[in-house]
């Protein structure tokens, strides 16, 4: 048994201390809060203003800004100002990188600062260190403490609460040269910055673990509850899963990553990281934990609560193959409602070999109830692989969306099932279920059958329209199965947050771009109008290679 502080089989909200935003309670019993950040220049205050009302409108509880600089910090009181002439009540956070004093000055207008250890503190002489003596290790730790303090004391004087923001990718070098670009890697960033902000008393602290990645963001969030539980801690948890793209895949990999912590009682407030509309984010959001809602209010309860697989790492369930089901087989799809020329090997069209005495079929749609199940088969090291089963005739695509993205995705991410099977669909809807159910597949990193497209929501300081940008890489790239290719607004979270990408797409300034190669930059400040296909050129140069 494995020991996680939150139960397996049953529900239980990890109860964290409320931090107040702005007039909004976040945490403790307070409802899941939303969110999500504007796309405009944060210097263009009518535009940013007739966003903020729009992302009002949907339903938001706040909203962030990127502060790129002293100018859009002092802008500030001014949109603050055309908000308050409308009536418009929504607290508003400032997302704040390298530039301390750019916070600082943030802190005194708004109700949170977010700021990100990876890149809050500039510290030239080791921006590229390999390795440090833990000498070194804890005099770096000593001047960000510094350089944090006056942060520090401006937000006690004003009551702003501060995100502690962990991005997979964007660690400090100080921090990969410990612990690797890893959850516990995030996971000591994060703590480091709070035992920092504790030793000076302050505790008016939101933490967030984000990556592209659904399996990286979840394992993280639960080492960092973990890590809480274990040392008397309980601040609220920011939920996300960073450059999650566009359409339904996006919808799909936030659900898995956001769902399934909600459903295990982890998260207080969460943003949906699309490439599209910031608006539009909201719905998705509500629609998240209205799934969630879903699967605590038919919360199976169980005396058996422990963790029999690692929480924190990828980890298959040892099963025994049947034919091509379970053991280390990829996990298929079983769909008979009619025959489809997309459903291929190793999928199943037919039942006419099957033999359902080799194999556990569940017929469940809660995620602690089916867990319970798998888990009494572990117990009596029954070895047959599971199928999870879903009747979807009642429901419609975007209730089909939600909740085979966080049961059965969460299930897949956590390598508990071996296969879906799905049934009632009609020929309306068929295909769209069936690309729905690979995408959960490929999500969940368990099947990859097409490109990954990796691609972040936009902000203030991207040059480009990256919705349009996404949708021709896509088009000039979906050859490429199996690659994973992202597509980034800018160099500030770009190159950090595209680590786990084989090939980069950049802004790189108005009508500029860069192009990577997993890390490495290989073309610079190449003209928008001619950046896709320099982009499949270096792809297919180094694909023959």
């Amino acid at each position: 048994m494995f020991v996680f502080s939150q139960p397996y089989n049953t529900y239980s909200r990890f109860k964290t201390k409320v931090v107040t935003i702005g007039g909004i309670q976040l945490g403790g019993d307070n409802p899941i809060r939303i969110q999500t950040m504007t796309n405009t220049n944060t210097l263009d205050t009518s535009s940013t203003v007739e966003q903020i009302s729009k992302i009002y409108n949907a339903g938001s509880d706040y909203v962030r800004l990127t502060v790129q600089g002293i100018k859009e910090a002092e802008n500030l009181p001014n949109i603050l100002k055309e908000l308050k002439k409308r009536n418009i009540e929504i607290p508003i956070i400032a997302d704040v990188h390298f530039n301390p004093k750019v916070a600082e000055i943030a802190a005194q207008i708004v109700s949170k600062v977010r700021i990100n250890p990876g890149n809050y503190i500039d510290i030239s002489k080791s921006a590229k260190q390999i390795e440090f003596t833990e000498k070194e290790f804890l005099l770096e730790k000593e001047k960000i403490h510094e350089k944090l303090l006056p942060l520090l004391k401006i937000c006690t004087q004003n009551q702003t609460a501060i995100r502690i923001g962990i991005n997979h990718g964007s660690l400090s070098w100080r921090m990969i040269s410990r612990y690797g670009n890893t959850p516990e890697g995030m996971v000591a960033s994060a703590m480091e910055f709070v035992e920092i902000c504790n030793s000076e008393n302050f505790q008016n602290i939101v933490l967030s673990m984000k990556a592209s990645n659904p399996l990286t963001m979840i394992h993280a969030n639960r080492l960092l509850v973990q890590k809480m539980s274990e040392t008397n801690m309980n601040y609220p948890l920011h939920l996300g899963v960073t450059e999650a793209g566009l359409g339904e895949d996006g919808r799909i990999k936030s659900a898995i990553g956001i769902g399934l912590l909600l459903s295990e009682g982890i998260g207080d407030t969460i943003r949906v990281s699309l490439t599209e509309a910031p608006e539009k984010e909201i719905p998705v959001a509500k629609a998240i934990v209205n799934e969630r809602n879903k699967n605590i209010t038919v919360n199976h309860l169980t005396k058996n609560t422990s963790w029999n697989y690692n929480p924190f790492s990828y980890n298959k369930r040892k099963t025994t193959a049947f034919k091509q089901i379970g053991s280390e087989n990829v996990p298929i799809l079983i769909y008979t409602d009619f025959t489809d020329d997309s459903i291929v090997f190793p999928d199943i069209n037919n039942l006419q070999y099957f033999d359902f005495n080799k194999l556990h079929i569940i017929e469940n749609d809660n995620l602690h109830s089916i867990r319970d199940y798998i888990s009494d088969l572990d117990l009596k090291i029954d070895l047959k692989p599971v199928i999870l089963k879903f009747d979807i005739k009642n429901l419609s695509e975007e209730e089909i969306l939600y909740k085979i993205s966080i049961i059965a995705g969460g299930l897949f991410a956590d390598g508990r099932i071996d296969g879906i099977w799905i049934t009632g669909t009609t020929k309306e809807n068929s295909k769209k279920i069936i690309s729905i159910t690979y995408s959960v597949f490929q999500a969940s990193r368990v099947r990859i059958t097409k490109t990954e497209y990796i691609s972040c929501p936009s902000c203030g300081r991207t040059l480009f329209d990256i919705e349009k940008a996404v949708n021709d890489v896509m088009m000039a790239t979906k050859q490429f199965t199996g690659l994973k290719i992202a597509i980034m607004g800018c160099v500030v979270n770009g190159p950090g947050e595209m680590a786990d990408s084989d090939y980069g797409y950049v802004g790189a300034g108005k009508g500029k771009v860069n192009i990577y190669k997993g890390k490495e930059q290989v073309l610079q400040n190449i003209p928008e109008v001619d950046a896709v296909n320099e982009l499949v050129r270096i792809i297919n140069h180094y694909q023959k290679k």
